[in-house]
């Protein structure tokens, strides 16, 4: 007998496929919803802490320079101040008094001639 004669009289038998059981694998989630919530929140709570913190040094900043201008304007208020008083001490020096005085025509008889900051009343 040849091979295919072998061959058709046998039925073919096919190698019985076993049934393949599917097991459902729960592949676990790298991060849970609840951990995702969570780390959600705390960026925010991040991120909100992180603008505040920058809006109050922008605004110190400013407050700062605000205040260094303020202080530049009093120094400069101060001397100006210092440069007047130092002028009225010598613009209310008696003799130059009466050097305009006499220069105007003014006779002065009595030659006490006290400045008007000094005086008494006795």
């Amino acid at each position: 007998m040849s091979a295919e004669q072998i061959r058709k009289q046998q039925p073919l038998q096919q190698p019985e496929r076993q049934k393949q059981v599917k097991v459902k694998v729960h592949k676990q989630k790298w991060i849970s919803t609840g951990e995702k919530i969570l780390y959600s929140f705390a960026t925010a709570a991040v991120l909100a802490a992180s603008v505040f913190l920058v809006q109050t040094s922008a605004a110190t900043d400013a407050i700062n320079r605000d205040i260094r201008g303020l202080e530049q304007d009093i120094q400069q208020q101060q001397s100006q101040n210092e440069n007047l008083a130092y002028q009225v001490k010598e613009l209310s020096n008696p003799d130059r008094i009466l050097s305009i005085a006499k220069e105007n025509g003014l006779n002065i008889q009595n030659a006490q001639v006290k400045q008007a900051g000094k005086i008494n009343n006795e």
